[in-house]
């Protein structure tokens, strides 16, 4: 079996406005090109111009693509024009969410299931259709390809215990040792199992900006130092968030008969997970506020915009589209 971590990402993306487009165009150029990137003040943050374009910046931190020299990663006037892009996306980010420092209700609120059944698993268990299964697994796959690899970035920014518990949960996450039992690699066979395409970030181009701005606030917050707290406040909400979605995902896709492969992925975070939960609340992130209480403010921020960025995934995918009939991606894929 071919470990969907093997390689670069084979193909650039199809641009959505001038500055994707900008990017794609010199990414095809040498490494020591001139840079004149284009900056569009007026786009909006959660577009998909500029969101393809801040996702195209950030894949050169990741596996790159197979076409793209190397060197591009570190050039100082891409690395500006990718700052010019963050700066209205973070602060797009602080402006939709309430923030405070009282850390202990964010994370006692996690736990509370709504008395209303929403969400995007609720539906996929009390009525969704196989091609909406499939149009999920489409979208997620731009976040599952790189499961915890942006958070990874902040374990040299940790120290002692919470650095300790946090590779705890990064090694589960990464298999536990098992090449073949890697999130990522998991999330690549469910793909295989739903008769979709493995190959890493495959569906970039049919995925629109709902799903890039969850992708890409994880870089966001796993690059800069500053943001740290963030980037652990976000860890937590989806690891406490994810088993009781994760067994619905798994009701799911037993009352399609999915693939063993469809199931197991969840399976797997359902048990996973629930331990995950314990650890992060405890002692990531209650051994990390005791030493650096400062970043209080920072950790509730990134659990209300992970949050946040869910639910307007969620609204994009179910109000806007399935709802209406209507396929939840740029355009259709082929059914099996």
């Amino acid at each position: 079996m071919t470990s969907v971590r093997d390689t670069a990402l084979s193909f650039l993306p199809e641009p959505r406005g001038e500055m994707s487009e900008a990017v794609v165009e010199l990414l095809r150029r040498p490494q020591d090109s001139p840079v004149n990137l284009p900056v569009d003040a007026a786009a909006d943050p959660f577009g998909e111009d500029l969101q393809l374009a801040l996702h195209t910046c950030y894949e050169l931190h990741y596996r790159g693509f197979e076409t793209v020299a190397a060197g591009w990663e570190w050039n100082p006037d891409l690395l500006r024009f990718r700052a010019t892009l963050e700066k209205p996306f973070l602060a797009a980010l602080r402006d939709e969410v309430a923030g405070g420092s009282d850390i202990d209700a964010e994370l006692d609120q996690l736990l509370v299931e709504p008395v209303e059944s929403t969400g995007i698993s609720h539906y996929l268990l009390d009525e969704g259709e196989w091609w909406q299964v499939r149009e999920y697994f489409v979208h997620r796959s731009i976040y599952h390809h790189k499961e915890a690899d942006p958070q990874a970035w902040v374990i040299p920014r940790l120290r002692g215990q919470a650095k300790a518990s946090l590779v705890a949960v990064e090694f589960d996450e990464f298999g536990g040792g098992r090449g073949e039992r890697v999130h990522a690699q998991l999330f690549a066979d469910l793909l295989a199992g739903a008769g979709l395409d493995r190959g890493y970030l495959h569906y970039l181009d049919v995925v629109p900006a709902p799903m890039l701005v969850e992708v890409n606030m994880m870089s966001l917050f796993g690059l800069h130092r500053e943001l740290r707290g963030a980037l652990v406040g976000q860890f937590a909400e989806v690891e406490i968030t994810s088993p009781t979605g994760s067994r619905r995902m798994v009701d799911a896709l037993e009352r399609f008969g999915a693939d063993p492969a469809c199931v197991r992925f969840y399976s797997e975070h359902v048990e996973a997970d629930a331990v995950h939960e314990q650890v992060l609340r405890r002692d990531v992130i209650g051994t990390l506020l005791a030493e650096e209480p400062g970043l209080t403010e920072s950790v509730v921020f990134g659990i209300q915009a992970t949050n946040w960025v869910a639910d307007r995934f969620a609204d994009h995918v179910l109000e806007q589209h399935w709802r209406q009939g209507r396929t939840s991606l740029r355009r259709e894929i082929a059914s099996d």
